[in-house]
């Protein structure tokens, strides 16, 4: 474990900038990570991702583990060579799937028994395979594997899932080398109890992380449950190292998670949107398949001098929705990951200037 890793460089309330020293280059913090599933950010060129300033993205362990398999990724390479990207990844240990696939699965002390949501072959995930996978992936920063909590949940479930995710992060920690210079990160779990959460965080202390996650949110809950949980749960984690919101989230879900503490975020909202054509702007979103864009000559954004808005119209992307051409899930994609990484340079900016909290409560009202 680097120790002097992660360097925090301003405070202002709970919200900070800092500096994530990975053996792939600097990542800036408060951060955003394009999510690319399957080894790609779909309808995204890897170049592209660098120019418009991405700094890390997030592959996912189990759908790379069924297809094409970690093997054949390490044989050409590892991730980076693999999909051209020279920054960090992180990858996700296959947590989320225990409970978004939990129809496709047997979950019992030892690990998880999948189905392949492709052809049915079974696969068993144990934190020992999760960490070995990830390791063969040539990960930059790999996931403790957990079992992601569901909302809504009882509490006596939600305690017996947690100290399971415990048990799972200390046999994470045992089988993790840190080949290839990378990092290792413990998952918070404990549903919407405060107190397990707590309990949750000084396992995972005790064990020692180089980054810390806070899982189970962005699952269903209301924004303000999670905003709840988000009060607390930060303050359970070292101040020295990286706070890492999983799949979170809308930009008013990232500008508050800031306010309380958060330091890094991954989500498929910017992406996903893109492709059903939907686009961020500074005050919420618009859909182009509305027929009121179809005639309109104006930029998705008259500020955003991202490659779209300097080059199309409301009522082009409009066409090229409405005709479902693959260029409309290009350029909104451009688009909405421009919006997302603006936005996170702009909440360092205002924290290192002591004016990001007037900021965060005009945005998220």
């Amino acid at each position: 474990m680097n120790l002097n890793a992660f360097s925090v460089s301003h405070v202002e309330g709970k919200s900070r900038t800092g500096l994530l020293k990975t053996s792939r280059g600097c990542i800036e913090t408060p951060i955003f990570m394009p999510v690319g599933t399957a080894a790609t950010v779909k309808a995204m060129l890897p170049e592209t991702l660098e120019t418009i300033g991405a700094q890390i993205l997030l592959c996912n362990t189990y759908h790379l583990m069924i297809r094409p398999g970690e093997k054949i990724v390490n044989k050409l390479g590892g991730l980076n060579k693999f999909m051209n990207w020279s920054g960090p990844i992180l990858t996700d240990s296959g947590g989320f799937q225990v409970m978004s696939l939990a129809k496709l699965r047997q979950l019992n002390e030892n690990g998880v028994t999948f189905r392949s949501h492709i052809d049915g072959k079974k696969f068993l995930l144990t934190p020992e395979d999760s960490i070995r996978i990830q390791e063969t992936l040539k990960s930059t920063i790999i996931m403790a594997f957990d079992e992601c909590t569901p909302y809504p949940i009882e509490k006596k479930l939600a305690e017996k899932s947690m100290k399971l995710s415990s048990r799972w992060a200390e046999r994470s920690r045992s089988t993790f080398k840190g080949s290839n210079g990378s990092m290792l990160f413990g998952i918070q779990q404990g549903g919407m109890f405060k107190d397990l959460r707590e309990e949750s965080s000084h396992y995972l202390n005790d064990i020692g992380f180089d980054g810390y996650a806070i899982g189970g949110l962005a699952v269903g809950e209301p924004q303000k449950k999670m905003f709840e949980v988000l009060d607390y749960s930060t303050d359970f984690f070292p101040k020295d190292r990286p706070r890492y919101l999983m799949g979170v989230g809308k930009p008013s879900d990232i500008v508050g998670a800031v306010l309380r503490g958060v330091d890094m975020f991954d989500c498929v909202i910017p992406t996903r949107s893109g492709r059903n054509g939907q686009a961020f702007i500074e005050n919420g979103t618009i859909n182009l398949k509305n027929a009121q864009y179809q005639l309109d000559n104006s930029p998705i954004d008259e500020s955003c001098f991202c490659y779209c808005c300097s080059n199309y119209s409301k009522g082009y992307l409009s066409h090229l929705v409405r005709s479902n051409e693959i260029l409309a899930s290009m350029l909104l994609t451009h688009h909405n990951l421009y919006y997302y990484i603006g936005l996170m340079k702009k909440i360092r900016e205002l924290i290192k200037k002591g004016e990001f909290t007037n900021f965060a409560r005009t945005f998220c009202k």
